[in-house]
């Protein structure tokens, strides 16, 4: 019957009431769009950004409507890329094409790195040890070797902010379904599935595209090992971040398998990843990218390519960050309730309950989705009766796929924020060097896992880099 497909108007407002506590406890982040204010210079952190290509340029487009930062100086080796930059914030900074003269400038108080992968650790280090502080894209470090220096320098420069690029950490949905692991809504969280699906084939990134001039020409460092960790580095780092922020540990080891099917085209990156991540507690992530599909099967199907289902024994999430269009989503399924044992005395026959014939199982997914909505549509229990039956047919009609949810505040916006303000204050960011460290050290483990074709424990990383240690192995 209808009825036992859906969840009822009463079940409906009852359960959003668990997510509604949880969401209150988040700080609150995001506000309602108003007019942009202007602060004092004084107010504002004067920053560069080293990099000005497709992630620079990106991040520059963000930037632009961010008042508590100003950009005054943009670098690239790159002449095209560094108009590019110098266009898209608009605001007539100061261009370099070496980064240690921008380092150099006694105006810049931050740095914003957005380089290509294996000249990150570099770059980080000198502008620590010029004294700013560095926003850096993931992943923080490339080599084994580094995972090491750079928490040694950091430790050198405590008053300095460090922060990584991993925007999933800066997302409202993303914070309320941490409070709901947290806090035991979704019962026992045991395993997760993360999947980042792209079809490079009816779709080519120009990004992921071989140009002219191989290894030689660094606009191919994405499919180049001595440059880039392929697709592990560039899209298992976001997402091996959200199961160690949810499980709230790092793995005890990885295993997995990866491959190059398809894109033969020079490239010695893979194409095919698989990987399986073990945790403390029996608790497991499994992962999937691959080049040749980009089908999604969570939301009823109607996203793409990325998104995480996290598991629990009373519920299950399923979230995605998205794009800047289409924008975050959270779904929530409840698991049946739980049952007590029956037992039968001795010699007696158990009684078979009655089953009408139109009668459905409940499952999990029929028990939901339960959009995770943003504050605007939060039970109060202050609402009047229209209020109130407002708010439950726009959290009926997001569950039917007909309104979309949106966060307040872009993550990439607010995680840009988040930093300057870390940098005024001095508070540590939510994706702080250790974060940022864990995350990077998941890449390299997990690339070593498929190139070896064995269990890698993560705890291998400590005897990895230094003197006498065996160099890691390439494949």
């Amino acid at each position: 019957m209808a009825q036992d497909q859906d969840v009822s108007r009463r079940e409906f407002v009852k359960a959003a009431g668990a997510v509604t506590a949880v969401a209150a406890a988040i700080p609150a982040v995001y506000g309602a769009p108003a007019v942009q204010k202007v602060r004092a210079a004084n107010d504002q952190v004067q920053y560069g950004i080293i990099g000005t290509g497709s992630r620079g340029t990106y991040l520059l487009k963000h930037l632009k409507g961010i008042d508590n930062g100003r950009c005054v100086a943009v670098c690239d080796i790159n002449p095209e890329n560094l108009k590019h930059g110098f266009d898209t914030i608009g605001n007539n900074p100061k261009e370099f094409k070496d980064y240690r003269e921008l380092l150099a400038a006694k105006d810049v108080d931050a740095v914003i790195v957005t380089t290509p992968l294996f000249v990150h650790f570099p770059i980080t280090k000198d502008a620590l040890m010029a004294g700013k502080h560095v926003f850096c894209e993931k992943c923080l470090v490339f080599k084994p070797e580094e995972v090491h220096a750079l928490r040694a320098l950091h430790a050198e420069h405590p008053k300095q902010v460090l922060q990584t690029g991993l925007q999933r950490r800066y997302s409202y949905f993303y914070q309320t379904v941490k409070q709901m692991v947290d806090k035991g809504i979704l019962g026992d969280v045991y395993y997760m599935h993360a999947q980042w699906h792209r079809n490079m084939i009816n779709e080519p990134s120009s990004l992921w595209t071989m140009k002219p001039g191989g290894e030689k020409n660094i606009a191919n460092w994405r499919v180049y090992r001595s440059m880039s960790g392929g697709l592990t580095a560039e899209l298992t780092s976001h997402q091996v971040d959200v199961a160690d922020w949810m499980f709230g540990s790092g793995p005890e080891f990885v295993t997995g398998f990866g491959s190059l099917d398809v894109l033969k085209d020079g490239r010695d990156v893979y194409d095919n990843v698989q990987l399986t991540y073990r945790y403390p507690k029996g608790r497991q992530l499994t992962y999937s990218s691959i080049s040749t599909n980009q089908f999604l099967p969570y939301f009823n199907c109607s996203r793409a390519q990325m998104g995480e289902c996290i598991m629990g024994t009373d519920g299950t999430i399923e979230i995605t960050v998205g794009f800047d269009d289409p924008h975050c989503i959270a779904w929530w399924y409840r698991e049946p309730p739980k049952k007590a044992a029956e037992s039968a005395k001795a010699g007696e026959k158990k009684k078979e309950p009655f089953v009408a014939g139109a009668t459905m199982v409940t499952g999990g997914g029929a028990n939901g989705p339960i959009p995770i909505m943003t504050s605007d549509l939060n039970f109060t229990g202050k609402e009047s009766f229209i209020d109130k039956e407002v708010k439950f047919a726009k959290r009926w009609l997001t569950s039917k796929g007909v309104m979309l949810q949106e966060e307040q505040g872009n993550p990439v916006d607010v995680e840009l924020e988040s930093f300057f303000d870390c940098c005024r204050t001095g508070q540590t960011p939510k994706a702080n060097m250790e974060v940022g460290m864990a995350d990077s050290v998941a890449v390299i483990l997990s690339n070593m896992a498929m190139d070896e074709g064995r269990k890698v424990y993560f705890n291998e990383i400590e005897k990895m880099g230094k003197p006498g240690s065996v160099p890691v192995k390439k494949g």
